[in-house]
């Protein structure tokens, strides 16, 4: 008898119950069961890496296991290399849907025939599923995974297909009796990928039918604890509460960093005993350094003019431009999994937001020359101050050229900030950065850790504020005060740092700014302004 493997936190691929730690991937999705009793066509979508295979694989399984129906969940991704060409798409979604039933091991009497029917192309794959349901002595359910990776005329060819057999029931045509379509973007966006409007309606088109979108949502606290508390109860090894809600601060539950983060730590690093919150943050590093192959993939398209529309005022703190397009953005940027709501737009998790900008900053960061090292105080203290200073001076030698190489041009100033700042802080300290659209700010807050003189381990904070001054805006210092007041407040801190950055077009030079003066915020503390 074989001897089970030892079960390991996934980050590659669906989930298998013999070999991962999982949640149940059908309680995920409550209202999937109840849609396919009806009979309905719906949408799933989910960011990349949140569990949408794994949850349809197993609730295929477990409605063909009822016995009242077969349920087959397949892959459209092969078809992507087809393009435009409708009927080689056809052929390779009929050889996936062939592919998927022979691994399924169903009998014979459920299988598809053993040719497809002669017809059109664009009238194929209606036609198949036709020939297939006649005779099958079950309701037919399908899964169609990754169904946005179809594009332009194949896309509109079969979303029209699966919309005339669905009309065609009521008639007596044999068809599916329920079709999800499963992806990363909702049923609105699909109208952009196949050229359509998706400001408009079109009852002619292929989107009508749809009864439902649903969406898989991440994880909560209790799901991440009780993921973890699988490991435990095989291993013995416990995760701190402190540690399961550091997991859950850094990720907001998505489930690819939940699992990353568990397998950085009791993989790749190791780790022996109690995990504890601070080994969470060094399997956080450990990830964003190594670019995970998920890092990388999300992060590959801010380079997309329509995820750079959205990013770039959450960077810079502006208010976006707030017209249909825009609002259709928002939408496929969330749906990429990027930013967390379509109202307030803010960065997912912290860990999306990190990545992010050290992507947007890697130019700048090549720039920075000064060792870190030097900024570090006999005392062990970081040295701001002198740190501020060598910015000025980075500013003035690579400030206008940097921002003419910037793509993000509202939040260039910034990006070339935190670039210079992350540079020198995260050998020894750590640079947290909260930023989002509307506010007209940018907090950042280093934290340094030292040893005091008796031993014993310290923690040096410094809270900066980071404002523009824009055409035709009055001068940002005095909200720029207020809102590090605030900030100020938050972290218990007697003093701060204002960056006022002016980009207005009569602004001096670069080479001609960079002056320091103290100022007093509305509470009465004595802080620092640098204006660049």
């Amino acid at each position: 008898m074989r001897t089970p493997r030892a079960k390991y936190f996934n980050t590659t691929g669906p989930c298998d119950p013999q070999r991962h730690y999982m949640l149940p991937p059908t309680q995920r999705l409550p209202q999937a069961r109840a849609l396919i009793d009806m009979d309905r066509f719906f949408v799933l979508h989910a960011p990349r890496q949140t569990g949408k295979t794994t949850a349809l694989r197993t609730l295929a399984s477990e409605l063909t296991a009822d016995g009242d129906i077969a349920a087959l969940m397949f892959s459209c991704e092969e078809a992507k290399v087809a393009g435009d060409d409708v009927g080689w798409t056809e052929s390779l979604l009929l050889d996936s849907i062939r592919d998927a039933a022979a691994r399924s091991g169903w009998p014979k009497e459920l299988r598809p025939p053993s040719q497809w029917p002669h017809s059109s192309p664009g009238s194929r794959l209606r036609a198949a599923l036709r020939e297939w349901c006649r005779p099958c002595p079950r309701r037919m359910v399908l899964f169609l995974d990754e169904i946005d990776a179809l594009q332009g005329n194949s896309m509109i060819s079969i979303l029209s297909q699966l919309r005339a057999g669905h009309n065609a029931r009521p008639e007596g045509h044999p068809f599916p009796t329920s079709v999800v379509l499963c992806g990363v973007r909702n049923v609105r966006d699909y109208k952009v990928a196949s050229r359509g409007d998706p400001g408009r309606s079109n009852p002619a088109g292929p989107f009508d039918i749809i009864a439902e979108s649903l969406s898989l949502g991440d994880f909560t606290a209790d799901q991440i604890a009780e993921l973890n508390d699988q490991h435990t109860q095989a291993t013995g090894q416990e995760f701190t509460k402190d540690a399961v809600d550091r997991v859950f601060e850094l990720t907001q539950g998505q489930p690819w960093l939940v699992n990353a983060l568990a397998y950085e730590i009791t993989f790749e690093m190791r780790v022996t005993g109690t995990i504890t919150a601070r080994q969470v943050d060094e399997a956080k590093e450990r990830l964003i350094r190594s670019r995970a192959t998920h890092l990388d993939a999300l992060v590959g398209r801010l380079r997309e003019p329509r995820v750079e529309r959205v990013i770039e005022p959450i960077v810079a703190g502006t208010s976006p431009s707030m017209d249909a397009a825009f609002d259709n953005d928002v939408s496929y940027v969330h749906d990429l999994g990027l930013i967390r709501g379509t109202r307030k737009l803010e960065i997912a998790n912290p860990i999306y937001r990190e990545v992010l900008l050290r992507v947007l900053g890697n130019r700048t960061e090549r720039f920075v020359m000064a060792d870190p090292r030097s900024f570090v105080l006999p005392d062990g203290r970081f040295d701001l101050p002198r740190l501020l200073e060598e910015f000025v001076v980075f500013w003035r030698e690579h400030g206008e050229v940097l921002i003419r190489q910037e793509g993000y041009h509202e939040a260039a100033c910034q990006i070339i900030l935190m670039a210079f700042l992350h540079r020198l802080v995260n050998g020894g300290g750590h640079l947290a950065r909260e930023y989002a659209a509307g506010t007209k700010r940018l907090d950042l807050l280093v934290r340094w850790p030292y040893t005091g003189p008796g031993g014993q381990r310290l923690m040096q904070r410094e809270a900066m504020e980071v404002k523009g001054w824009r055409a035709g805006g009055d001068d940002p210092m005095p909200d720029g005060l207020a809102q590090l007041d605030r900030h100020l407040d938050r972290l218990s801190l007697s003093t701060g740092v204002l960056v006022v950055f002016d980009q207005r077009p009569e602004a001096p030079s670069s080479n001609e700014r960079g002056g320091f003066e103290q100022a007093t915020t509305p509470s009465g503390r004595e802080v620092t302004v640098l204006r660049v």
